[in-house]
């Protein structure tokens, strides 16, 4: 058996001397936490996982809802809730994960697409999140110290690069007090915001014309806000994996989806409620959103989003980073994770460059795609656990001989039978959607329920029948 990662229980040199200091960089990178490092308590995810969505991009999915979907405000409300309520219960089982296994979120994706096949969704992650979703926030930030400080956009989104870049190299430790330190700042001043737009809203005012409007609308209202919140579900256990295994499960799973849920609802429905105060005032959304309030108020706000794209980003990258290192390439040890943080700072800072020039379209778009891979992944990830209840699994986290390929398989079928039949993109509407336009988006339920079904049909009897824990040592 070949593992040559990750095996060991006892703590390096460098993982003691990292424990829990805050101005240290991590070292290695997608390796066991030894028990004697680990630290924290569950309670603390509720802050890593309210900062990084107190940001423009949350508030943003709710004025889609309205301004594009053409839903009315109390159906879009429905729709949010609902959307963000299903990305949430995700979230909850993959993050109580974290400490009873201590390691990241991807290699335990090992168990369900084998070490080699696991390296198409750490792929797609790489990507999605830790390029696209960087990108997407790094756009907003940036306009917001635009407006703010009269900074021209470029300029703008370099600072905002940098700064939330720094942030991930470090690592772990760093990025969990930014995101405490962060809450507290962000939760107070967008409090207020929501209280005025809430206060000029028009809540009963009839749907915009020109929007999808309908079931078709609605649908899209749910996987818009499914895809933002599920959107973090890849991330989960990189911020459960350093606490104690003796922590509540429980508690862990609640606190870290209370964060993402109570957040991405709370925010996306003041985006929605923005929509029904009057036209926008802006083509720039950062603009249009802040017009609705009072001069220092708006200001306030600016610097909140501005922040907010920092606390989100400095995830995106970290876990973004995690994942590349998942695939499988060989870089020094320890030093690799912190290489590619930095390199995903730069094709970041490039693809938001490439963005500004029409952020709402392309974000738009990026949340329904971001949904495409995820659903398929979810519903691989929850069959695998399923039938491995009461397993042990450490022996194959890194294992380059283990091989799943009933996984990948059902992986690749789920994706691109659902996108083939059920997108809705202005590039490309799925052959289903074309005669039934009223289904809006749904490839991302169809990706998780066909995945799931599929593997449980080819993996069923064989992954059910795997090593019981405690069967043998380490």
């Amino acid at each position: 058996m070949a593992i040559t990662e990750g095996t060991t229980s006892d703590a390096t040199a460098a993982e003691l001397e990292y424990g829990d200091r805050v101005l240290a960089v991590e070292p290695g990178g997608n390796e066991f936490i030894p028990h004697e490092v680990r630290h924290g308590t569950p309670r603390q995810l509720f802050w890593t996982w309210m900062s990084p969505n107190l940001e423009f991009a949350t508030i943003f999915i709710g004025v889609l809802s309205v301004s594009v979907f053409g839903m009315t405000f109390w159906q879009a409300t429905l729709g949010l809730v609902l959307g963000t309520g299903l990305g949430a219960a995700a979230h909850y089982i993959l993050s109580a994960r974290g400490p009873l296994h201590g390691v990241p979120q991807m290699v335990l994706g090992r168990l369900g697409f084998g070490y080699w096949g696991n390296a198409l969704p750490s792929a797609f992650m790489s990507i999605m999140c830790g390029v696209g979703w960087f990108a997407t926030n790094s756009v907003s930030g940036a306009f917001a110290l635009n407006t703010l400080t009269g900074l021209a956009p470029l300029p703008s989104l370099l600072v905002i690069v940098v700064i939330q870049t720094v942030f991930a190299f470090f690592g772990h430790n760093l990025v969990q007090a930014f995101e405490r330190y962060a809450f507290p700042v962000l939760a107070v001043i967008f409090a207020i915001t929501a209280v005025v737009v809430l206060a000029k809203s028009n809540p009963g005012a009839p749907a915009v014309e020109g929007g999808v409007g309908g079931m078709g609308g609605f649908l899209l209202t749910v996987g818009t806000a499914f895809g933002y919140a599920a959107g973090w579900t890849p991330y989960a256990a990189d911020y459960t994996r350093y606490l104690p295994a003796t922590v509540s499960t429980v508690r862990t799973g609640l606190f870290a989806s209370a964060g993402l849920f109570v957040s991405c609802v709370a925010l996306s429905v003041v985006g929605a409620a923005s929509v029904t105060i009057g036209a926008p005032a802006s083509d720039n959304p950062t603009d249009a959103f802040t017009a609705n309030l009072p001069s220092a108020l708006a200001n306030l706000t600016l610097l909140a989003i501005a922040l907010g794209a920092v606390a989100a980003n400095a995830l995106n990258v970290y876990s973004g980073s995690m994942a590349f290192v998942t695939i499988g390439l060989k870089l020094p040890l320890k030093t690799q994770r912190a290489v590619v943080t930095m390199m995903f700072g730069v094709v970041g800072f490039l693809v938001a460059w490439w963005a500004l020039a029409d952020a709402a379209a392309s974000y738009e778009a990026f949340l329904l795609i971001v949904a495409y891979w995820i659903g398929p992944w979810l519903g691989i990830m929850f069959a695998d656990q399923y039938l491995r209840r009461g397993q042990r699994i450490d022996n194959l986290l890194y294992n380059r001989e283990y091989r799943n390929r009933g996984g990948l398989t059902a992986f690749v079928i789920a994706l691109v039978g659902s996108v083939l039949l059920f997108s809705n993109q202005e590039k490309f509407v799925g052959y289903v959607v074309r005669a039934v336009p009223e289904l809006g988006d749904i490839t991302f339920f169809v990706g998780f329920v066909l995945a799931g079904a599929l593997y449980f049909a080819i993996n069923g009897a064989r992954t059910s029948r795997g090593q019981p824990v405690g069967a043998q040592g380490k």
